[in-house]
């Protein structure tokens, strides 16, 4: 079975395509601590370490944009989405950090220490 390649999209994109209407499953894989800080609204929180376990609370068939802090460890959950069969699934360009960056500055901006 080959590695499939994890797809990334830019915050500005990622907007553009919510703006648009399109139904979009947005999965935030960071922990509890970092979730009540700050999140992108509508989103399902699945912290990392639980997202193999909890795959089944997603729809297969859904468009998915996983997001962490800065992009690492929502790649990482993308490619455990993709490794349990989800086909359409893309990584966070930036994370919640570039979503406050370059979308919504109301969206507070916080270091990994906490």
């Amino acid at each position: 079975m080959t590695q499939r390649k994890v797809l990334e999209i830019q915050p500005l994109v990622l907007k553009q395509r919510l703006d648009n209407g399109e139904d979009i499953c947005l999965v935030d894989v960071r922990e509890e601590w970092e979730h009540s800080l700050a999140a992108i609204s509508g989103s399902t929180h699945i912290p990392l370490a639980e997202l193999a376990d909890r795959v089944q609370e997603l729809m297969f068939e859904e468009d998915i944009v996983v997001y962490c802090h800065v992009g690492e460890r929502s790649y990482r959950g993308a490619e455990t989405l993709l490794e349990s069969g989800f086909k359409n699934v893309q990584n966070l360009i930036g994370g919640i950090d570039g979503w406050s960056q370059v979308v919504d500055p109301s969206v507070p901006r916080y270091r990994a220490g906490g």
